[in-house]
C-alpha cells in the first residue's frame, strides 16, 4: 500500500460513523449463547476456539481502543468495562482476554507514529504482552537486541504482536531506563506454561526472545508514560490522554464484572427450581437464609459496578477535558477497582455457597466462574489490599510509595 493509499484509508476510517457503547455492548451480548457453547472447550483445551475469536474479530470487538484513523472505534474507559463484562458473562477467559488485546491495542497506539504504523497496518491487529521487564538488553546502532522470558501472555496464541517489559542500557551496559518495547509476534517462540486452576482458556503462555532487535521507534519509557509523556501525539483529549497506570487497572475489572453478572444469574435461576437438601424446602428460594445471602451477594455485585464505573468516570472525565489526574485521585482509582474486585470474589464465594456441593460438578458452570474470578481477582495490577494501602497512604499523608504504577 502506498502513502497516498493509506492516508486516503485513514481519512475513511476517521470520517465513518463510531458505534455507540450500546451498540457495541448489544454486540457481544449477541454473542453469549455462542460463547457459553463454547465455553467448556476453552476451558478444556487451555485457549480460545477459532470460532470464537472470528465472531469477536467480526464484531469488532478488538478494536475498542484502536485509533479512529486505522479503523478503531477509540472508546472511553467505560465501554470498554461494559463491552469485556458482557463478553465474560458468556465466558471468562474470553472476556479476560479481549480485555487485555484492547489494552494492549491502546498501549501500541502510545507508540510514535512509525510503530503504530507498522502494528495497525493490520486491520485486524491484536497485541498482548507483559510488562515486567524480565529481559537483559544490549545497545546497538539504531535500537537494542533484546533477550528475555516474559510470563504470562494473555492471548498469545491469537496476537500478532507483543508489548514486552525492557530494561534500557546505554552503551556501557548500565541500565539507565525501564522501557516498553513493541515486537512483532514471528520474532518470539513461545514455551505452553500456562497450567492453572483458572482462566485456562486465556493461554496465558511464556513468551521468549533470543537477541531480537528492537528499533529506536519500538521502544517507550515507562516512568514517563506514568506521568503522562508518551510519544504519539493523538490530540489534546480523548481516550489517548487516559491516565496510563490507572487505566490498566481499571481495564481488567471488566471481565470481573461480567463474571459476577454471570454467577448471580446462574445461582438466581436455580434456586426457582433447586431443593436444599436435608430440609424441608422443595426450592430453594422459599428459604428466608437463601434470600438474605442472594441479597447481600447482589448487592456486593452492584458495588463493584459502582466503584468500577466512578473510577472509570474519573478517567473518561479527566481525558475528555485534556487534564491531568492529580495523585489522590489516582490512588483513588486504584482503591476503587481493587474494592470492586474483593466485593466480587465475596458475593461469588457466597453464591456458591447457596447453590451447594454441586456446584463443583464439571458439569455446572458455575465451578468455572468460581475457578477464572478466583484466579483474575488475584493479578497484581488491581490487588484489593495494595490499591487500599496506596490510597490510605495519601490520604493520611504518608510520604512513602510502594509502586510507581498510580
Amino acid at each position: 500500500m502506498t502513502t497516498m493509499d493509506s492516508q486516503a484509508v485513514q481519512t475513511a476510517a476517521a470520517d465513518s460513523p463510531l458505534p455507540t457503547r450500546e451498540e457495541l455492548v448489544a454486540r457481544a451480548e449477541e454473542l453469549q449463547p455462542l460463547l457459553r457453547e463454547h465455553a467448556a472447550r476453552i476451558d478444556q483445551d487451555r485457549q480460545i476456539t477459532d470460532e470464537v475469536i472470528d465472531a469477536l474479530t467480526r464484531a469488532g470487538l478488538f478494536k475498542l481502543t484502536v485509533p479512529r484513523r486505522f479503523g478503531g472505534y477509540e472508546c472511553d474507559v467505560r465501554t470498554l468495562l461494559d463491552v469485556t463484562a458482557a463478553i465474560a458473562e458468556g465466558d471468562g477467559s474470553t472476556g479476560w482476554v479481549a480485555g487485555v488485546v484492547n489494552m494492549c491495542n491502546w498501549l501500541a497506539a502510545l507508540f510514535p507514529e512509525q510503530a503504530q504504523e507498522e502494528v495497525f497496518a493490520d486491520p485486524q491487529a491484536r497485541v498482548t504482552g507483559v510488562f515486567s521487564p524480565t529481559a537483559t538488553s544490549r545497545k546497538v546502532t539504531g535500537g537494542w537486541r533484546m533477550s528475555g522470558r516474559w510470563y504470562y501472555n494473555s492471548g498469545s496464541s491469537h496476537s500478532g504482536w507483543a508489548v514486552l517489559g525492557m530494561p534500557v542500557t546505554d552503551e556501557k551496559g548500565e541500565v539507565v531506563d525501564q522501557a516498553m518495547v513493541l515486537v512483532p509476534r514471528f520474532e518470539l517462540s513461545l514455551e505452553d506454561t500456562w497450567f492453572v486452576a483458572g482462566l485456562r482458556g486465556t493461554a496465558s503462555n511464556c513468551l521468549i526472545a533470543e537477541d531480537v532487535f528492537v528499533p529506536e521507534h519500538r521502544v517507550m519509557s515507562v516512568p514517563r508514560a506514568i506521568e503522562g509523556d508518551v510519544p504519539a501525539d493523538h490530540g489534546a483529549t480523548g481516550l489517548f490522554r487516559t491516565a496510563f497506570s490507572p487505566l490498566l487497572a481499571v481495564g481488567l475489572a471488566g471481565p470481573q464484572l461480567g463474571l459476577g453478572r454471570a454467577a448471580l444469574k446462574l445461582v438466581t435461576e436455580k434456586a426457582a427450581t433447586k431443593p436444599i437438601s436435608y430440609t424441608y424446602y422443595e426450592t430453594q428460594a422459599e428459604s428466608v437464609g437463601v434470600q438474605l445471602q442472594v441479597a447481600e451477594a447482589a448487592m456486593k455485585i452492584d458495588t463493584a459496578h459502582l466503584h468500577a464505573h466512578r473510577a472509570a468516570a474519573d478517567l473518561d472525565t479527566a481525558a475528555a477535558r485534556g487534564t491531568d489526574l492529580d495523585l489522590l485521585s489516582r490512588a483513588r482509582v486504584r482503591a476503587d477497582t481493587g474494592h470492586a474486585i474483593g466485593n466480587l470474589l465475596s458475593a461469588v464465594d457466597t453464591l456458591v455457597h447457596v447453590h451447594g456441593a454441586g456446584s463443583f460438578a464439571d458439569t455446572n458452570a458455575l465451578q468455572r466462574i468460581w475457578r477464572d474470578l478466583s484466579v483474575a481477582g488475584r493479578h497484581a495490577a488491581s490487588t484489593p489490599a495494595v490499591g487500599m494501602e496506596i490510597y490510605g497512604k495519601l490520604l493520611l499523608g504518608v510520604e512513602e510509595r510502594i509502586t510507581p504504577f498510580v
